[in-house]
């Protein structure tokens, strides 16, 4: 297994500075990638780009970049190019968003998610391969038939023929589509009890494909907060978790809560649901249960995260990538120094 750090996107309470500083010292302690996210603020290829040039030997990851915002071929040119201004150190995380996203902010349509991931990715493997990008789909037709374009290759030579591409994936049919056409799933609420059920469905979709799940690369993203007391760090994880399983989306298609159901907290997920859109947000978030929250974070001090950390790699995780909950830049670094520890101790290391 390996460390990575999610960065999110940029929020109130972040600057691009503290993001930062955060990857150089990531970059410095040995983990393996940083990812940066965008929903409707901060976009991540530009977050990505400017950490790459100011980073060594760490990998930039999208978590994600978002497939209703650019077209498959725009995306491909931005992988390419992050890819050669950081000397092949890209990861190209992609996503479908949500309804509410897809349909408010960037005006698409969300209707049959799978089906238009799978005609994106085609495109992108086609044009970052520096393939003639020609493609007769039900959602993509490349060159459009009516009129004066003609099929055309990338331009410029990338450092390489493919770059890694990563799905998010909640439901048992995007899982399956994740093994089949990417290299890796960027997981979110991940616990190990509960991941046979979802690796399954990962293996099936590789199945389909002619492989095994031995080098695709699971990736969850995981709250920490170091401390002596795991009640306490527990609350500040909370809110993030009522968030999801409450807001992200609407009562009627909210895939967070409908993972924390197939999780076995149905009962959970409804109430906190119900709270939180009748705006009750602190309601919510006191609804999340405990053991929730802790079998889905990494939480107390290094030993018991290391020791959780044993259980992440038994459970299929091979980048363990850290959301760091914490107040300010300096308790930042320092959890990231404690969570390598934390590793260091675990002995999960590749």
């Amino acid at each position: 297994m390996r460390l990575g750090l999610s960065l999110g996107y940029q929020t109130a309470w972040s600057t691009p500075a503290d993001h930062l500083a955060l990857a150089q010292e990531a970059d410095r302690l040995g983990y393996s990638v940083v990812w940066a996210a965008e929903a409707y603020g901060s976009d991540s290829p530009s977050m990505l780009a400017w950490m790459a040039g100011q980073t060594e030997r760490i990998d930039v990851g999208s978590a994600v970049m978002q497939i209703p915002a650019r077209t498959p071929a725009m995306t491909a040119m931005t992988a390419a190019t992050i890819d050669a201004l950081s000397g092949g150190r890209f990861r190209l995380g992609l996503g479908v968003s949500g309804p509410q996203v897809s349909e408010g902010w960037h005006g698409v349509r969300f209707a049959k998610p799978l089906a238009r991931t799978r005609e994106y990715v085609d495109i992108v493997k086609l044009a970052v391969a520096r393939k003639e990008v020609a493609y007769a789909g039900e959602h993509y037709t490349l060159p459009l038939p009516d009129g004066p374009g003609k099929a055309l290759r990338l331009g410029f030579h990338p450092p390489r023929e493919h770059i890694p591409i990563y799905l998010a994936a909640v439901g048992p049919k995007n899982l399956e589509l994740a093994g089949e056409i990417a290299d890796g799933w960027l997981a979110v609420f991940y616990a190990p009890e509960f991941a046979d059920e979802q690796l399954a469905s990962v293996s099936a979709g590789r199945a389909r494909a002619g492989k095994e799940l031995a080098g695709f690369d699971v990736v969850p993203s995981v709250p920490v907060v170091v401390g002596d007391d795991v009640a306490t760090c527990a609350e500040l994880v909370r809110w993030y978790a009522a968030l999801y399983v409450g807001g992200m989306g609407s009562r009627q298609q909210n895939f967070y809560n409908q993972l924390a159901t197939r999780m076995g907290y149905a009962d959970a997920a409804r109430e906190v649901q119900d709270l939180y859109l009748a705006k009750r947000q602190r309601d919510a978030a006191a609804a999340v249960p405990m053991e929730f929250i802790d079998r889905t974070s990494l939480l107390g001090p290094k030993e018991r995260i290391a020791e959780r950390m044993r259980e992440y790699a038994a459970a299929g995780v091979t980048t363990l990538s850290v959301t760091l909950f914490v107040a300010d830049r300096d308790s930042g670094v320092q959890t990231l120094r404690t969570v390598a520890e934390a590793f260091d101790l675990s002995g999960v290391g590749e």
